[in-house]
């Protein structure tokens, strides 16, 4: 091992000398001489180490000698994984369910996971929603939704939608027509919301592309820090009342390393959007999603392949049951009878429900994008 003096951060810490990113470069890019936590992480054969290691100074001269204590974490072990299959849902769209299947039912506090792909003029139509949030996140083409409150907007690539439905929503989720034929492709997560939040007022928060900060661990890795925070970088906060992180992670080279520090109360697991990773020798393709045991607060693996995209999602878990038919969920069958009563007579939340009809139901094109955000911004 190797006594070095970091340059980027001005702080001292220890490397296997054989495997050095640049000499005096650390593999945690963060905020110079203002954080308390460095991550080193160095690769034998076949086996990524990780060490975490907690420092009192910010600033070290070359001769001066640091006091450090090393803890090592806990890495979670896998509980489960699958390939997620294609099928149909909503009106002609293409999804692959991992979450939400009958492999995985649920996974607190995680109702569903949707890989999506949907073009004109397939879409999810006017639909209702309670005690639930959704989170979609828009990879190409482009996503316009409506609902019955008045709000409307399109997510573009890179762009997401935290929408909370509490005590009742009706919305729509239509894919752009765009003229260069892209169709809309994404994740969409369904989360339980805690049960004293179930009946809490409908909100949306848009968190758009630019927004999303991002860490750099090293030059083969990227990660868009959607919710939480990786690396010493913080995410946009309060865009869930669920407690949820989320990062994506973008490597361009086979063999680079990852770990992500994940809360101990948390579920996590990854999903393969491209390429393929490698957790503890067994290798993941594409569609994958691996389900982590709770016993650990960090997991690690490697990219096994050039060009590799994943996400890797955590939520709190919710000590409570779930009722659930369709996009109503409930902890009692008492109480999701009555919600079923509520949007059938247009009752507590779903008063705007009845005879509501969305404008882009039937489709939007692209050259009408415009005024249709317009219209929206003039809602509010």
């Amino acid at each position: 091992m190797t006594d070095l003096l970091c340059q980027l951060c001005s702080v001292r810490f220890l490397l296997d000398s054989s495997h050095i990113k640049g000499r005096g470069t650390c593999w945690f890019i963060g905020k110079r001489s203002s954080f308390s936590q460095l991550f080193s992480l160095y690769s034998t054969q076949n086996t990524i180490q990780y060490r975490r290691v907690v420092h009192c100074y910010s600033t070290i001269s070359p001769t001066t000698t640091a006091t450090t204590t090393t803890e090592m974490p806990e890495f979670r072990t896998i509980q489960k994984h699958f390939i997620a299959g294609e099928q149909e849902e909503g009106v002609g769209a293409r999804v692959r369910r991992s979450v939400g299947s009958m492999r995985q039912r649920n996974f607190s506090p995680f109702l569903l996971l949707d890989h999506f792909t949907v073009s004109h003029p397939a879409g999810f139509p006017d639909h209702p929603h309670h005690g639930q949030e959704t989170i979609t996140y828009v990879r190409e083409g482009m996503i316009a939704h409506e609902d019955f409150l008045g709000s409307k907007g399109v997510l573009r690539p890179g762009d997401l939608q935290f929408m909370t439905a509490g005590k009742g929503i009706m919305h729509s989720e239509i894919p752009v027509l765009m003229e260069n034929g892209d169709a809309g492709v994404g994740l969409q997560l369904w989360v339980d919301l805690p049960k004293d939040m179930k009946d809490c007022a409908p909100r949306y928060r848009n968190l758009r592309g630019t927004e999303i900060p991002i860490a750099e661990p090293n030059e083969h890795l990227k990660i868009k820090v959607i919710s939480g925070k990786s690396h010493g970088i913080d995410s946009v906060k309060e865009l869930a009342y669920t407690p949820v992180d989320f990062y994506h992670y973008i490597s361009d080279k086979k063999g680079t390393g990852f770990v992500q520090e994940v809360p101990t109360n948390f579920n996590v697991f990854l999903y393969v959007m491209k390429g393929a990773v490698k957790i503890d020798g067994q290798v993941f393709p594409q569609y994958s999603t691996v389900f982590y045991n709770a016993n650990g607060d960090a997991i690690r693996g490697m990219v096994d392949d050039d060009d590799t995209e994943f996400a890797i999602i955590g939520g709190l878990i919710l000590d409570q049951p779930v009722i659930q038919h369709g996009p109503f969920v409930e902890t009692t069958r008492e109480k999701i009878i009555e919600v079923f009563q509520n949007f059938q007579y247009g009752i507590n939340g779903f008063e705007r429900a009845v005879g509501w009809k969305s404008s882009i139901r039937n489709g939007i094109l692209e050259k009408d994008v415009p005024a249709f955000e317009a219209a929206g911004e003039a809602k509010k």
